[in-house]
């Protein structure tokens, strides 16, 4: 068997094991799938009014939608982490090593899974927002697939630095700690309210981070307002944070044999 059809072969292995323990291990991703929620209804139907600034509530779900999807993925990708920090610390992965498997397929049987667990806990807080009120009426379809290329290759990205997090965590609360930005950076970034709008020390924090332009863009294609240099943005923080999490999980994971 060549090299490749191994590596595809025992990634597809590793894949289902880690949607197996997803399915019968809802409880973490169900419990991380609740703070987009909780958040999407509390801004929408307790500060919805306010925050708007009198354009109305339905303007205002508009408005955040874009952004609690993008923090949806943050929140998926924390289970990543802890899965990951469990293999490492449990055992599991010294008995990997002594088998005839390909040593890659671990970390892309965890993020591949990763990547099909965002997108459909995705689909279901998109669900929530139609189903509270968001439409996209004006976007296109070309338009729609560029907006779920954005949504799988953030998940992508954010995915292989959650890897990275879980291998350097002792254990699973220090991995779900390690991850906690993946959920507070969306908080302090163009989600809620616009930039300008914020203090003016604080606009370089907001604006100068991944979220921000990743937002910005899944807005204008969904919404149809301005993206301007934010597509390029997005794009480049994807594949920088991707590359750079790529590196360093494989790095750790092939130099530390716990």
């Amino acid at each position: 068997m060549s090299s490749l059809s191994l590596a595809v072969r025992d990634s597809s292995t590793m894949l289902r094991r880690n949607l197996l323990h997803a399915r019968r291990y809802p409880s973490l991703t169900l419990n991380l799938l609740l703070t987009p929620v909780m958040l999407l209804l509390l801004f929408v139907y307790i500060f919805g009014d306010t925050m708007s600034g009198g354009a109305g509530r339905s303007a205002y779900i508009a408005y955040i939608v874009p952004g609690i999807l993008l923090m949806t993925i943050g929140s998926t990708v924390v289970g990543t982490a802890v899965s990951v920090s469990n293999d490492m610390t449990e055992g599991i992965i010294a008995r990997f090593r002594t088998m005839a498997i390909h040593r890659g397929s671990v970390l892309i049987g965890h993020v591949i899974g990763s990547v099909l667990q965002s997108v459909a806990s995705v689909v279901l807080v998109g669900a929530v927002a139609v189903a509270i009120g968001f439409r996209s009426t004006d976007a296109t379809a070309l338009e729609w697939l560029a907006a779920f290329g954005l949504l799988v290759l953030f998940a992508l990205a954010l995915t292989w630095i959650a890897v990275g997090m879980g291998l350097i965590s002792p254990n699973a609360e220090a991995a779900s700690n390690n991850a906690m930005p993946l959920i507070l950076l969306p908080l302090i970034s163009s989600a809620f309210v616009p930039i300008d709008s914020m203090p003016g020390w604080f606009q370089p924090i907001a604006e100068y981070q991944p979220f921000t332009p990743a937002i910005e863009t899944l807005r204008g294609l969904l919404l149809g307002s301005e993206i301007g240099h934010n597509g390029w943005l997005a794009v480049a923080w994807c594949l920088g944070l991707a590359v750079l999490g790529y590196f360093w999980s494989a790095s750790k994971f092939n130099g530390d044999p716990k």
